[in-house]
């Protein structure tokens, strides 16, 4: 009888590890498709992947095409490039022709991965934290519901001052270990209502194949969402940078001088339209159009900075940012610095007092600190934090 019993247990197990094993493939995309969905999934390739001007090759091998843009002229500020300060990624072809912007090739793999896409970060997390005699506080430490947990800034509530144009921050590069569904990442975010646009980095294999870092944005009205270029809405301008670049060379590692990208989303307050800037020129890459948004056709009423994670139900939650609790040390922690608002005039403001949020403070951490070096002193939002080993 005993040996009946084991031999019933091991084959119990046994098929666990199946069933884990089957799951894990259809959340990677291996799942076998049927000859219908193979037809579907055909179709929306030949939707995304228009005829291009020219295919070029990242380092790394991956294929972009040359579009021409969705509007008549190719607008660029004259401040010059960011490639000064992130290096080429483009293989021995070199990158798209002028008149042209990179749109990242779609595969079949692409799409079969983006249907185990989680839902986006819910709108409603600003209603955690209720403002009161101006003071902002938050109404508990930990939610375990939808997967999401943050470690993040939000400027500190001022009644003279609750209309943002715009917000900005230069952030060290990370990356941070992800499996599966999981992803982690490193943002700006600014909203108004269900109305969100984010940019920073990202770590996520669902969206991206690999676990490579890599820039993204994304903009959210409504019931509506998109990635990058995954669907019509913003409008790419810069023939030299993809929106889902890999910072594979300028990762930061702890204890030493760290690489930064600078990022920053400005509303142009003649057309309404919100750009997406990068780089210490404040290069134009792109911009939301406003007639794709509902309440950010105006002004953003909430910004933040810092890290967010996201984990499927009933498994670890992944690190954030440089894995470790932040110290408050810039050679050694995930960092947002220098962040700023612009106010309705357009004018940058700098953020000298925050209010500190994070939904599990045993996984994550989030430190504000003002740092002089040299003759100058700067602000950091410090957070990250290595996550849970066990659910």
């Amino acid at each position: 009888m005993i040996e009946v019993r084991m031999h019933q247990k091991i084959v119990q197990q046994i098929l666990l590890v199946l069933c884990l094993f089957l799951s894990y493939n259809g959340v990677q995309g291996r799942k076998k498709l049927s000859e219908l969905e193979d037809i579907e999934l055909e179709k929306r390739l030949k939707l995304l992947n228009k005829p291009a001007v020219k295919t070029v090759k990242t380092k790394s091998g991956e294929s972009y095409d040359c579009m021409k843009p969705t509007f008549a002229e190719i607008k660029q500020n004259s401040y010059g490039s960011t490639t000064n300060r992130l290096p080429t990624i483009w293989s021995k072809d070199g990158g798209c022709p002028s008149g042209t912007v990179p749109i990242k090739r779609i595969t079949k793999d692409d799409l079969i991965r983006q249907r185990n896409m989680p839902p986006p970060e819910p709108a409603n997390f600003d209603d955690e934290f209720v403002v009161s005699n101006n003071n902002i506080e938050q109404k508990g430490s930990y939610y375990p519901f939808y997967g999401y947990k943050r470690a993040i800034a939000i400027p500190q509530y001022d009644p003279n001052f609750t209309k943002f144009s715009g917000a900005g921050m230069a952030t060290n590069l990370f990356n941070p270990h992800v499996e599966g569904q999981q992803h982690s990442a490193c943002r700006i975010k600014i909203q108004n209502g269900s109305d969100i646009l984010q940019v920073g980095w990202r770590v996520d294999p669902t969206l991206y194949g690999d676990n490579n870092t890599r820039l993204y944005l994304h903009y959210q009205t409504g019931e509506k969402h998109c990635f990058n270029t995954l669907c019509p809405g913003f409008v790419h301008v810069r023939t030299d940078i993809p929106l889902d670049m890999s910072f594979e060379d300028n990762l930061s590692h702890r204890g030493v001088i760290t690489t930064e990208v600078d990022l920053y989303i400005y509303r142009d307050t003649g057309t309404g339209n919100w750009w997406l800037l990068l780089g210490p020129e404040y290069t134009q890459v792109g911009f939301w159009p406003h007639n794709i948004l509902n309440e950010l056709k105006g002004f953003a009423t909430n910004v933040d900075w810092g890290g967010v994670i996201y984990n499927p139900p009933g498994l670890p939650e992944p690190p954030m940012g440089s894995s470790f609790f932040p110290f408050g040390n810039n050679r050694l922690d995930a960092y947002c610095r220098n962040i700023a608002v612009s106010n309705e005039d357009g004018d940058s403001v700098g953020v000298y007092s925050i209010v500190a949020l994070t939904e599990n403070k045993f996984a994550y951490g989030i430190q504000f600190k003002e740092l002089t070096e040299g003759s100058n002193t700067f602000t950091y939002v410090f957070y990250g934090g290595p996550g849970i080993s066990n659910p």
